[in-house]
């Protein structure tokens, strides 16, 4: 009897084509959980180079990773918060304005004493006659009780620097004590400043006085009237930031 041949046998090959879309799966999973870790960062940087590495190994098609960062730009974040800064000092002066001007009324200061809220910061302007006697630039007794109240409006949350500065109109003083407007005015600045000073809530180094004499009038000196709002005192309140950079007690 003829004896069959034997055909030896062969192992079926196995079909692993399987093994592509799960590594592709794993892939997926380990790009979700970079893009996991880097949205719980702030470092834009280092989001951006580990999305372009995985881009890079990945291939067709966009990115897993190719679309735009879920952290917030930091310039555009440190914008929005000097606008809100500035927002919430804009405000606070508002609401300093508004007590100046309702101690205004209540003491009948109208027509002496007026505020204006401008880019500048905030104003409070003080006629001379509330304060000094004509060409004098110690501030007459009775009116000392106003710039004690004037000094508490001054008392902030959020220190400020602050520029109390004298002006005159443009008639020429020569006295035993003052030479010119620009000493005269000066010194009422100062003595102001150190009547103001006396609340010692206030910080010294805060505050600086100048004085302008006649070279910064606000209206004509052609008459009476003009010449009155020139001779003035005023109290400059800067914004939040801004510093005073001359020295105090300086005449210009």
């Amino acid at each position: 009897m003829a004896k069959r041949k034997r055909h030896k046998k062969h192992e079926e090959h196995v079909d692993e084509s399987w093994l592509i879309p799960y590594a592709d799966l794993l892939t997926l999973l380990l790009a979700l959980f970079i893009v996991l870790f880097a949205s719980s960062s702030v470092d834009v940087q280092k989001f951006q180079a580990i999305a372009s590495a995985f881009n890079n190994e990945m291939e067709g098609g966009s990115g897993v990773l190719d679309f735009p960062s879920p952290v917030s730009n930091p310039s555009m974040s440190e914008t929005e918060e000097q606008e809100n800064l500035k927002a919430a000092d804009q405000k606070e002066l508002q609401e300093m304005q508004e007590k100046m001007t309702a101690y205004i009324k209540e003491n009948n200061l109208q027509d002496k004493v007026e505020t204006t809220l401008n880019g500048e910061g905030l104003l409070l302007r003080i006629r001379d006659n509330v304060l000094f006697n004509s060409g004098e630039a110690e501030i007459q007794p009775a009116h000392l009780k106003n710039v004690q109240e004037i000094s508490k409006l001054l008392v902030m949350d959020i220190p400020r620097s602050i520029i109390i500065s004298g002006h005159t109109d443009n008639l020429p003083i020569s006295t035993a004590q003052f030479d010119s407007n620009w000493e005269l005015s000066a010194m009422r600045a100062v003595n102001f400043m150190k009547e103001i000073l006396k609340n010692e809530q206030l910080d010294p180094r805060l505050f600086s006085a100048k004085g302008y004499g006649e070279y910064q009038p606000i209206a004509s000196n052609d008459t009476d009237a003009g010449r009155a709002q020139n001779r003035r005192v005023e109290i400059l309140i800067l914004p939040q930031g801004e510093t005073d950079q001359s020295t105090n007690s300086s005449t210009q």
